[in-house]
């Protein structure tokens, strides 16, 4: 069997938030050395450049609170279409935020794998709000409702609609009110820090892949804010209380052992609110943890 390739897309986008700087995360991270890393590793890594808005869309607003949701769905389509190329290719996506909101079109895309895809969503936020719930209107903050079919269109790409069942939430600890009254009635299974405190990683991951036990893939949508702040600065909603550097190389490391990740969307870098692109170097470095970078 073939060392999968890997085949990285940037997604250079802000609009789905209200503070700027995340659009640079594609290339702090690439600067970080992520394609260096993962030919170290043994992979083949194609890098396919940027995904780009369109100009085009980029300030149109067709929804009440929910700011630039032309523009998101336009760079959704394309993300999704990509994701889609991968996986005809039987390639390993990687796609580089960018803000959150881009993970409407990667998500959308591994959907449409033949068989069961897990989506395991590593994230301060639930990303669970809705125009009708959301207190800012930022559309990063309502991708997994949209993913369910929550939103309306334009925030609605392609098909199947996520399952409550195919998606399971680590970290969450920064929920707006009527968002926590949402996730609760979801059936979305949720991992809060309390979680994590009182658990522990390895269990919460054994418990994880018996949820996941029947997916052929799974795709990891891992948002850099869900690491406290002390560690990863670089974020433009930090919240204190997050993961620890072990705890999320070991997230990172028993994905790598479980051996279905498909696919992943590491975002939210923001350069701009970092010290010396720590927080993408952090980044580069739990990529590596799941792509099989060993301590011995």
């Amino acid at each position: 069997m073939r060392t999968p390739h890997i085949r990285i897309h940037g997604l250079p986008m802000d609009i789905g938030q209200n503070r700027r700087g995340v659009d640079m995360g594609p290339s702090a991270i690439r600067y970080a050395g992520l394609t260096e890393r993962l030919i170290g590793l043994g992979y083949t890594v194609h890098d396919g450049g940027n995904i780009e808005l369109g100009a085009d869309s980029a300030d149109a607003t067709i929804l009440t609170n929910a700011h630039h949701a032309a523009g998101v769905a336009a760079i959704a389509d394309r993300s999704c279409a990509a994701m889609q190329a991968c996986i005809a290719a039987d390639d390993v996506a990687i796609f580089l935020g960018g803000d959150h909101s881009c993970a409407l079109g990667t998500v959308a895309g591994s959907l449409t794998r033949s068989g069961r895809t897990g989506v395991l969503w590593v994230d301060a936020h639930a990303d669970f709000n809705t125009p009708d719930t959301s207190p800012s209107g930022n559309v990063h903050g309502m991708v997994v409702a949209s993913l369910m079919g929550m939103c309306p269109a334009p925030l609605r790409i392609g098909t199947p609609v996520l399952a409550a069942s195919d998606i399971i939430m680590v970290a969450i600890r920064d929920l707006d009110r009527e968002e926590r009254s949402a996730l609760r009635a979801s059936g979305i299974t949720v991992y809060t820090m309390r979680d994590i405190d009182e658990q522990g990683i390895p269990a919460i991951m054994r418990r994880i892949q018996l949820q996941f036990s029947t997916c052929e893939s799974l795709h990891v949508s891992f948002d850099m804010d869900s690491l406290d702040p002390s560690i990863a600065p670089g974020v433009g909603t930090p919240v204190g209380g997050g993961l620890s550097i072990r705890e999320a190389h070991l997230i990172m490391e028993l994905l790598c052992d479980d051996g279905r990740v498909r696919a992943l969307d590491m975002v939210e870098v923001n350069p701009i609110l970092d010290h010396l692109n720590r927080t993408a170097e952090l980044a580069v470095d739990l990529t590596a943890s799941l792509f099989g970078q060993r301590i011995i």
